[in-house]
C-alpha cells in the first residue's frame, strides 16, 4: 500500500481525527510531507468523508499539537544544555549556539510565523522557540496563524481539484526539493567556512607560539 492510499484509509476510517493525526505526525517527522497529506485531506473531503471546514480546523489543530511537542523538547533541552552539546560536536561551539539564540530571541516571532511556509523548517523551528522560552501564548498564536494559512491553501486546492489533487502535490514537491537543495548548499558552505576558520585559528596559534626548539 502506498503512502497516499494509507493516508486516505486513515482519514476515511477515523474522519477528521485521522487528518489531524497525520498532520501531527508530519510535524514530528518531516519526511512525511504535508504537501502530500493536506491535498489528500481535501480530496478525501471532496468524496464526502467530512466537510471542508472541519478538515481545515482538524489539520491546523494537528499542526499545533505537533509543534507544541517540539516546543516542549526545546524547552526541556534549554540553551545551556544545547551549548554543552555543541561543544562536543566537531566544528561547533557553545558560542555558536549563544549567537544563534541571540538572533532568534530578536527575530523569533517572525521566524516562527514565516517558518511554517518552509519545508523541514516548518517542523524544526519549534525547537529553538522552546529553547528560547518564547512566550507560549505567542508561539501558539503564530503557529496557528501560519499553519492555518498553509493548511487551508493545500486542503482547499485538494478539495477543488478532486481526483487531480496530485497536481498540487507535484508542484509542492518541486518547491520542497528546491528549498532542500538550497538548504544543503548553505549547510555545505557553512561547514567549509567553519573548517577554514578553524584552520586559520590553529595556524595563528602555531605562529604565535613561535618555532619549536
Amino acid at each position: 500500500m502506498s503512502i497516499d492510499q494509507w493516508a486516505i484509509s486513515v482519514m476515511e476510517t477515523l474522519g477528521v481525527a485521522g487528518a489531524a493525526l497525520l498532520v501531527a505526525i508530519e510535524s514530528l517527522f518531516p519526511p512525511i510531507p504535508s504537501e502530500l497529506i493536506l491535498p489528500l485531506a481535501g480530496f478525501t473531503a471532496s468524496r464526502g468523508s467530512f466537510d471542508l471546514v472541519s478538515v481545515i480546523v482538524a489539520t491546523t489543530i494537528g499542526s499545533v499539537v505537533g509543534a507544541l511537542l517540539l516546543y516542549g523538547l526545546g524547552f526541556w533541552i534549554g540553551a545551556d544544555r544545547l551549548a554543552r552539546i555543541a561543544d562536543r560536536v566537531p566544528l561547533m561551539s557553545g558560542a555558536d549556539v549563544q549567537k544563534a539564540m541571540a538572533w532568534f530571541h530578536r527575530f523569533g516571532p517572525i521566524a516562527v510565523l514565516l517558518g511554517r511556509f518552509v519545508p523541514i523548517v516548518r517542523s524544526l523551528i519549534s525547537i529553538p522557540a522552546g529553547v528560547d522560552r518564547m512566550r507560549l501564548w505567542l508561539f501558539l498564536l503564530l503557529t496557528t496563524i501560519g499553519s492555518g494559512i498553509w493548511n487551508t491553501l493545500f486542503v482547499v486546492l485538494g478539495f477543488v481539484l478532486g481526483e487531480n489533487w496530485v497536481v498540487v502535490e507535484d508542484i509542492a514537491s518541486r518547491y520542497s526539493r528546491a528549498v532542500l537543495v538550497i538548504a544543503i548548499i548553505v549547510l555545505v558552505a557553512l561547514i567549509v567556512w567553519r573548517i577554514v576558520r578553524v584552520m586559520r585559528r590553529r595556524r595563528a596559534e602555531r605562529e604565535a607560539a613561535g618555532p619549536e626548539v
